[in-house]
């Protein structure tokens, strides 16, 4: 049984979060540990650089639970 990338994506979408979460972890563990530096160091920079938004006031912040109430609204659409 040969399933392409699309259909296991399909699958693996339909899962519950848990298990897409473990999945997630599982995949991300996979890949190559000579990438795993180098995506750090772009997780990194990116944290630096929204950090740096946040104390110029590029981004305004909004608190938490504001944030997580938006998100279900969206995904409830």
């Amino acid at each position: 049984m040969n399933l392409t990338v699309e259909q296991i994506a399909e699958e693996a979408l339909s899962l519950p979060s848990e298990a897409r979460a473990l999945l997630a972890d599982r995949l991300v563990e996979s890949l190559d540990p000579a990438e795993d530096g180098y995506v750090h160091q772009l997780w990194i920079a990116e944290a630096r650089r929204r950090r740096d938004d946040i104390r110029s006031r590029r981004v305004q912040t909004i608190p938490g639970d504001e944030a997580m109430a938006q998100v279900r609204q969206e995904f409830a659409r």
